[in-house]
């Protein structure tokens, strides 16, 4: 059995190589590598949200070094690994200001003839906030992609909506691709794919748009999940599945269909939806155990959806990583 497992992971591994080599889609490479045995009652005690805020502390208290020492380890492990283009998002907002940015640049200066780096731009702090608004203003400038966490407004504000409606006409503005967290809950409450699915369509940004986890879409019922698939697909939408990053989601007493806390990658690949792969938080306050490997995630992901179409893996690693990231 185990000589069979080698056999595939072979196989697989040599496919990705033929189609240009792996993609990390989505990361947050500026973070990289922060978590302590000092810090991990963070990881233990707090939710996400919580997380959101409590990250301040890293950075409040890194500067442009700092924040270039974790790039460069984040980027030659995925290097190491045989990652030819790698997705992260980047904190740009009042507590870090541009630090974060200005050491992602000087990483893709350093190792541009190893490596495609690609940067969107992280807004915990939300975009409805006049000074949050100041600092995704200046960070959609300084980015290949603009990023969004439009929950963040929901949750502060209630304005979600609104909070997509600015990431659209900036994105669109601008002529760059969106890349957006959502449905990171696992729960039937959540509709944030078939909200900006709906987005995408009234700003005219079919093919433009990424969404990145989709974690609730699977616990909805099987009627719904059908019914999103095929808006996804009227607007070509695109997904970055992040397996590591969700498989921790806590247990709840919500009457849901039963299913894993992953993007159901095995649906939306027959539905022709464009599946990509990222690691996510790499050893930080939000993922501790995350360790960047790329065969982890797919193997993890192809598991858990119990989805084995071997061309199809090939294609989640390589190709189409290369597409949510705008680079075909």
């Amino acid at each position: 059995m185990s000589q069979l497992i080698r056999t595939l992971k072979s196989h697989i591994r040599d496919e990705v190589i033929k189609k240009g080599g792996w993609v990390n889609s989505h990361a947050h490479a500026d973070r990289a590598f922060t978590m302590t045995p000092e810090k991990i009652k963070i990881y233990q005690e707090a939710n996400l949200q919580q997380k959101w805020d409590l990250v301040d502390e890293v950075k409040r208290q890194s500067s442009v070094e700092d924040y270039y020492r974790r790039f460069s380890q984040a980027i030659e492990l995925m290097i190491s690994q045989g990652v030819t283009a790698f997705g992260t998002f980047v904190d740009i907002d009042q507590v870090c200001e541009d630090r974060a940015i200005i050491a992602a640049h000087k990483a893709r200066e350093v190792y541009k003839n190893d490596i495609v780096l690609k940067f969107a731009n992280q807004t915990l702090k939300g975009v409805i906030e006049p000074n949050a608004r100041k600092w995704f203003d200046i960070g959609s400038e300084m980015v290949d992609m603009i990023g969004g966490l439009p929950y963040r407004d929901e949750l502060d504000y209630g304005k979600g909506l609104e909070a997509m409606d600015i990431l659209m006409d900036t994105a669109k503005s601008q002529g760059k691709m969106l890349h957006v967290h959502v449905d990171q809950f696992n729960t039937q409450k959540e509709k944030e794919t078939e909200q900006l699915c709906d987005k995408s369509m009234e700003h005219g940004m079919q093919g433009r748009v990424v969404a990145i986890h989709g974690i609730s879409i699977g616990a909805h019922p099987k009627e719904y999940r059908q019914m999103l698939y095929k808006k996804m697909k009227a607007c070509d939408m695109m997904m970055i599945a992040c397996p590591m990053a969700w498989i921790d989601s806590p247990r709840k007493d919500e009457v849901l269909p039963f299913h894993n806390a992953l993007t159901p990658a095995d649906e939306m690949i027959p539905e022709g939806i464009t599946v990509a792969i990222g690691t996510d938080n790499i050893c930080d306050y939000m993922v501790p155990l995350c360790e960047g490997d790329m065969w982890q995630e797919l193997s993890l992901l192809s598991a858990g959806c119990r989805f084995t179409n071997l061309d199809e893996m090939a294609n989640i690693a390589s190709t189409n990583g290369r597409k949510v990231l705008g680079l075909l």
